[in-house]
């Protein structure tokens, strides 16, 4: 008895050696991502410098300043200028793609360029890691000169997501830790989704919202991720009105961005898809929102 009593006394010694170790090397890791993330940081302002930069130069200006950057939230920043200047709406796409791909945290960003005097947004365009997601206008039209700010938002990533790969990546290690020196513990099954989600049909159109498909007949048309989760919402509320704000909330505020035209060009994108059958339509409902109309 005095044996066994030892050799509990041992494991739960290992055991508390173990989850010291890991600790220790948890929080080791939470410092080197704070000084990676300081980094990262300070290397993103200057690419967002050279963005100005690039800019003032195509304008022709050679001589005049890059104002001080502006951090005005969490993940975004503001780029000013010392003058006027005019720009071509496809070389600022292009060169914040070219400069901030140098960025191995961005996926996703937001750009709008603002006027000045009273802060209306003169251009906008967002960026996806998924190219089918990006959002691209107006891109032969050239500015005239005049007063701009450049608002760059970031969604949510990066250093927070690695972060997050290093504490899942543990979960194993404390799993096995708890199964040698713990009872077993067998958590109750979660309750899964409604799977009847995955195929509803929407007049003679088949909505496949697990693949991401309108299918007709012989017809198949993709959606992207954002298309898809749009028509679901109007999916399972037929011919009822969904409110602007639900839909802007759901699709991009939950995920940190907020464009305030996205939501007008995935509806125009989803009701082009829908003309395969003109019984079902996306149809506006004044001052409220959005309705999709099933004709029996």
């Amino acid at each position: 008895m005095h044996i066994s009593q030892n050799l509990l006394f041992g494991k739960h010694k290992y055991m508390f050696g173990l989850l010291l170790l890991f600790f220790v090397c948890v929080i080791c890791v939470a410092f080197n991502m704070e000084d990676k993330r300081d980094f990262v940081i300070s290397r993103r302002e200057v690419l967002l410098r050279r963005i100005g930069h690039e800019l003032l130069l195509k304008s022709g200006d050679s001589t005049s300043r890059v104002l001080p950057l502006k951090k005005i939230a969490e993940n975004e920043y503001q780029i000013r200028f010392e003058n006027e200047l005019t720009f071509q709406p496809d070389f600022l796409v292009n060169t914040t793609r070219r400069l901030l791909a140098k960025d191995p945290l961005v996926d996703d960003y937001v750009v709008n360029v603002l006027n000045c005097d009273n802060s209306s947004v003169a251009y906008g365009y967002a960026i996806s890691k998924n190219k089918k997601d990006d959002i691209v206008t107006c891109i032969g039209r050239k500015q005239p000169r005049a007063c701009y700010m450049i608002n760059i938002k970031f969604k949510t990533t990066g250093i927070k997501t690695i972060k997050n790969k290093y504490l899942l990546g543990s979960l194993p290690f404390l799993a096995l830790v708890g199964f040698i020196f713990f009872r077993t513990f067998k958590p109750g099954k979660s309750v899964p989704g409604n799977q009847n989600n995955d195929m509803l049909t929407l007049g003679s159109i088949i909505f496949d919202a697990k693949n991401k498909k309108l299918i007709i007949d012989d017809n198949i048309i993709d959606l992207t991720v954002t298309e898809t989760r749009v028509l679901l919402i109007f999916a399972l509320s037929p011919n009822e009105t969904i409110e602007r704000s639900r839909l802007q909330k759901e699709i991009w505020e939950d995920e940190g961005i907020i464009v305030g035209r996205s939501l007008d060009m995935f509806i125009s994108k989803l009701r082009k898809k829908l003309e395969i059958d003109p019984k079902v339509k996306i149809v506006n409902i004044r001052s409220k929102g959005y309705k999709l109309e099933i004709i029996s």
